[in-house]
């Protein structure tokens, strides 16, 4: 890739080297913090010191989050659809 950046991302206390573009560093920053924030309030929550388990936790969180948005995206494009033929067909006996 063209104007790479090598960087390091922090999570669960273990260091991640990343080669990414300019525009995904910010949001690569933002993943991990997102994680290790989840991590921490998922630790304090219930107490456990595994970091592997806080890591399948979070992961389990941030996915069930992902397939949410995604089904709630693909309702919206569908209504948005059928508002859109709803128009047209409007637009058609004028």
């Amino acid at each position: 890739m063209l104007n790479e950046l090598s960087i390091k991302v922090n999570i669960a206390e273990r260091q991640y080297p990343l080669k990414v573009t300019p525009e995904e560093e910010v949001v690569v920053r933002q993943a991990a913090k997102l994680i290790n924030d989840k991590i921490k309030l998922l630790t304090n929550q219930f107490d456990v010191k595994d970091k592997q388990d806080m890591l399948s936790m979070t992961a389990l969180e941030l996915a069930t989050t992902l397939i949410k948005l995604q089904e709630e995206t693909n309702t919206l494009k569908e209504e948005i659809i059928q508002e859109i033929n709803i128009l047209n067909e409007s637009l058609k006996g004028v």
